[in-house]
């Protein structure tokens, strides 16, 4: 039998967490995402417990042991444990009576396997138990290894049972899949057939899911696909996957992986943050950096207005949309750009100057500054003005 050794599994908070679960005779079982990321030695962030105890004795289990309990969805199966600062989402087996698309009417379980049924892919329905015995109920084991995302049952029945299933299908595909294999021709054709779901589909859940696709190592054959299949353009209209590819590869060369500038590779602020829901500091980001790639400030300027991280992506989103290469001295007039500081202050204009006369005075220092390459000094500049 396959098992898993983690850390989070010995350690003594989720054992103790299991220990009281099962001190009734309950079933207790960690899935999902902490089991997959397990044996494909991907780091764990989350770790879910499901049980065939109902959410009612997960509680009184709990507080037995002295073991925080909170309610976050105890109408629907979960209680979240708290141990020793470690939070355990607990779950109730669960099997799906009603859908339409965007939520399930649940009813409770008792085993695995009718568990194992109402979830997306078969590589989220593998269990483990304390011990770290994996548990297989529906072959997503063997998925796992060849990275084959694939639906549980028909792709069209899962898709239509919650239509937020056809965007973590590319997201997955792009973390976990195969991208030499391709992807699944049933799920893709499912996926085609059933657009008309997605703009069921809040904001929030599919903005969610982008951000999380585009987060991936490299996400742009999924986008390729979403486009192929018609997704693209339903999630997010008069957007175009052209240049992300080639972002990517310039990514690679010399920076970590920015989602909000690859969101920026698809196309206008504007009509991105019509479809998505961005927080405020997402959004300017995301307008900052597209502005920045179309405008015609240098790499320096970029450095010295929105810093070396942000500038470095801005010029690789840059090359990315007019396809061509970097420059070969990116990397120094950016070093350049953010280590300036200009050396004129409004105190060095006063009385002289003052309000509007004083903004402008200093707005065309500073433009001959950046033109000097940052290069002239306090006097030269001060004696511009003359």
């Amino acid at each position: 039998m396959t098992r898993i050794d983690q850390p989070w599994l010995t350690a003594t908070s989720s054992q103790t967490v299991c220990q009281a679960l099962t001190a009734q005779g309950a079933q207790v079982f960690f899935v999902g995402g902490c089991v997959r990321n397990a044996l494909l030695g991907a780091p764990v962030s989350d770790l879910d417990i499901c049980t065939d105890a109902r959410p009612n004795t997960v509680v009184e289990l709990a507080k037995t042991a002295g073991i925080k309990a909170i309610p976050t969805g105890i109408d629907h199966g979960t209680v979240t444990l708290v141990q020793e600062g470690v939070p355990f989402e607990v779950t109730t087996f669960r099997k799906d009576v009603a859908t339409d698309g965007r939520r399930a009417v649940v009813a409770f379980a008792d085993t695995i396997d009718a568990d194992a049924r109402r979830r997306d892919f078969t590589m989220n329905a593998l269990y483990a138990d304390p011990q770290g015995r994996v548990f297989d109920p529906l072959g997503g084991l063997k998925d796992l290894v060849n990275r084959r995302v694939r639906f549980i049952g028909t792709a069209q029945n899962r898709i239509r049972e919650d239509f937020l299933r056809t965007l973590r299908y590319f997201r997955f595909h792009a973390w976990y899949g195969d991208a030499a294999a391709g992807m699944d021709p049933e799920a893709l054709a499912a996926i085609a057939e059933n657009l008309d779901g997605l703009p069921q589909l809040s904001r929030e859940r599919v903005t969610h899911e982008v951000l999380k696709l585009l987060s991936a190592p490299d996400p742009a054959p999924a986008v390729a696909a979403m486009r192929q299949t018609g997704v693209l353009a339903t999630v997010l209209p008069g957007t175009d996957d052209r240049a992300l590819s080639l972002l990517i590869h310039f990514e690679e060369q010399s920076a970590p992986c920015d989602p909000i500038a690859r969101l920026a590779a698809l196309g206008e602020a504007k009509i991105i943050g019509e479809s998505l829901r961005l927080s405020k500091a997402q959004d300017r980001h995301l307008a900052e950096l597209r502005a920045a790639a179309i405008g015609t400030a240098g790499p320096g300027e970029l450095a010295y207005r929105l810093g070396r991280q942000d500038a470095l992506a801005a010029c690789q989103l840059r090359a990315a949309l007019l396809e061509t290469p970097l420059a070969p001295d990116l990397q120094a007039e950016l070093a350049a750009g953010s280590a300036a500081v200009f050396p004129v202050t409004a105190r060095d204009l006063m009385p002289g100057k003052t309000g509007a006369a004083l903004g402008a005075a200093l707005k065309k220092l500073e433009a001959a500054w950046i033109s000097s390459q940052f290069t002239l000094s306090r006097t030269e500049l001060l004696d511009q003005l003359d």
